[in-house]
């Protein structure tokens, strides 16, 4: 089998097993958070203002479609779903890798299908940080281009390709690479690791390089590594895939490591609600994104995926009333508790 048939096999697996097993892992650390409850709002819930400005584009509400599929025939139907629903509330939306259809343009489809349903929406192309050290700034042009994006998100998945019987196993160079799209590229680049959270350390080299904003992609969530667990034939592979299943670092942490309100950040990682997206606000994130929440109504119906994204609005404009902020930035300097896990892990950070 050719190499672009084995990446667009690859994802058609990927989306059956996200939907049909139990793949979320390890802690994301939201249980840890408590906002401040404000028995004396002083606002009108119904005019709560949930609008945020992320790269200069002006979105409805916090709540972003993380990338999550793409490059198989199969997926072109949900991904006209999560588009349609992207433009009817106007918020953001990633797609998932378009290395199968950088690799083979008949797969394209599958993505392009994005920008038709949603000629006017925020969208975020994906490319490997492996792929760009490959091919060099041509590919991530392309992705770009594919679907008309307005930014790229560049994914670093070091965890998932260890695991892979067909992963890329050397990441040297990424940093480089990442550094050079950004100096050449017309478009912001976006850095997102896929599970495993993004720490200070990796920020500061990150923002260096000048990137425009950092996705956390923290852990809690879909864990890559028991995705790979179940995909694996060979029981080595797949013990090793379980046994590295919850590696990361919490959403939380990874959020307080690196949120100095001066740069734009994605939370993504575990976040299941409404409630969810409203402390990972007050955290320091301009966004919050989900993925697999909104994959698997998006596999049932439209109306499904919208109900759902409904219901997660209505949650945070909630969360938000109870905190008594009228908007997004009030949320963001809103007061909360830290405790747990997350506050011994933030506390003992060298």
């Amino acid at each position: 089998m050719e190499k672009s048939a084995y990446t667009s096999s690859r994802k058609r697996e990927h989306m059956e097993i996200c939907c049909a097993n139990p793949i979320e892992r390890g802690f994301s650390g939201f249980d840890d958070i408590r906002l401040v409850h404000n028995a004396l709002p002083e606002c009108d819930m119904d005019a709560i203002d949930t609008s945020v400005s992320f790269l200069g584009y002006n979105l409805s509400s916090p709540l972003f479609i993380a990338g999550m599929t793409g490059g198989h025939p199969d997926t072109t139907e949900v991904n006209m779903a999560l588009a349609n629903a992207a433009a009817h509330f106007n918020i953001g939306m990633g797609v998932g890798s378009q290395r199968a259809a950088l690799e083979n343009p008949e797969l394209e489809s599958s993505f392009t299908i994005v920008r038709d349903a949603a000629p006017k929406a925020f969208i975020c192309g994906n490319l490997g940080a492996v792929q760009l050290v490959e091919k060099g700034a041509e590919w991530a042009d392309r992705a770009v281009e594919m679907i008309d994006a307005q930014a790229l998100c560049i994914h670093l998945n070091p965890l998932q390709e260890a695991i892979q019987p067909e992963g890329d196993h050397n990441s040297a160079g990424c940093l480089e690479a990442i550094r050079d799209l950004c100096a050449s590229a017309k478009y912001p680049v976006i850095v997102k690791e896929t599970g495993c959270g993004i720490s200070s350390g990796t920020a500061n080299r990150l923002w260096g390089a000048g990137v425009s904003a950092i996705d956390v992609g923290g852990l809690g969530g879909t864990s890559w590594a028991a995705v790979e667990a179940l995909r694996a034939k060979d029981e080595t592979l797949a013990a090793l895939g379980n046994r590295f299943a919850d590696w990361g670092i919490p959403t939380t942490v990874s959020l307080l490591e690196i949120c100095d309100r001066k740069k734009p950040v994605i939370a993504t990682g575990g976040l299941r609600s409404g409630l969810d997206i409203a402390k990972a606000l007050s955290l320091g994130a301009t966004l919050g994104g989900m993925a697999l929440p909104l994959l698997k109504p998006a596999m049932v119906s439209y109306d499904s995926l919208l109900a759902e994204i409904e219901k997660i609005q209505k949650e945070l404009r909630v969360a938000m009333y109870l905190t008594g902020a009228t908007d997004c930035r009030r949320l963001q300097m809103s007061r909360k508790y830290v405790t747990g896990l997350t506050r011994e892990m933030t506390s003992n950070t060298p």
